[in-house]
């Protein structure tokens, strides 16, 4: 497990990360972010547990798990457009908390998603620290019992481990699908608790073909892993 940035510009900067899981509200959410704070790409994590694929947007080659700062904003975003196994969860967020630590994070977000049975653009939260949990109160719906799966949990349990304060934003979906919506919801949460103003109204506007370029995108990577070849076409949501 390799993290290769330049150096970081931010002082004790936010880190958020976007990882895929139900509804890509991780990926989305930060996509959207990096795009609209017109962030600057700074590195990368590699790995050989990584499917072996190049992820292609607008003709350019990018790394599958990118690393991007706003030193305007003081923030940090990891962002992956590969699902991370179970097996190597607990690597990747080993590495990754590493790496925030060496930079002097001041906090760390994660954020997921949650399936539910009814509708509305809900958000859960929970957090790490009993002062992390009283800031996001007043704005999600404290997630009161339960699990968080996969290397969103694993991130908070080792930020837990280390004593870094660190919150969950879980958007609620009801599809497995990719959920532009969701993600909608937790970007507002992000926008209130950091006094952040990112316009989500494109993120709504353009969440049928999200869904749609995502949910191929998916499917791309699935078959890499199962049949051990990367198709040609490899369709990435800008």
């Amino acid at each position: 497990m390799k993290i290769i940035t330049r150096p970081v510009q931010s002082k004790n900067p936010v880190l958020i990360e976007g990882f895929p899981g139900i509804g890509l509200v991780g990926n989305i959410a930060s996509q959207h972010m990096i795009e609209e704070l017109t962030m600057e790409y700074i590195g990368s994590i590699e790995s050989r547990y990584f499917p072996s694929i190049a992820v292609l947007y607008e003709g350019l080659i990018n790394m599958p798990v990118r690393i991007y700062e706003s030193a305007e904003h003081n923030l940090i975003i990891v962002i992956s457009d590969i699902p991370i196994s179970h097996t190597v969860s607990y690597d990747v967020s080993n590495a990754l908390v590493d790496w925030a630590q060496s930079i002097n994070v001041r906090e760390v977000v994660s954020i997921a998603g949650i399936a539910i049975m009814d509708t509305g653009q809900r958000v859960f939260g929970a957090a790490t620290t009993p002062e992390m949990l009283e800031r996001i109160r007043n704005k999600v719906e404290v997630f009161q019992m339960g699990t968080i799966s996969g290397i969103s949990g694993s991130v908070m349990s080792e930020c837990l481990l280390r004593g870094i304060p660190a919150i969950s934003l879980l958007g609620a979906t009801r599809t497995q699908n990719p959920d532009p919506r969701a993600a909608s919801a937790v970007v507002g949460v992000l926008n209130e608790l950091y006094g952040l103003s990112i316009n989500t109204q494109r993120l709504v506007e353009q969440a049928e073909r999200i869904e749609v370029e995502l949910q191929r995108l998916a499917e791309d990577v699935q078959a890499t892993e199962k049949k051990g070849e990367v198709k040609k076409e490899f369709p990435m949501y800008g």
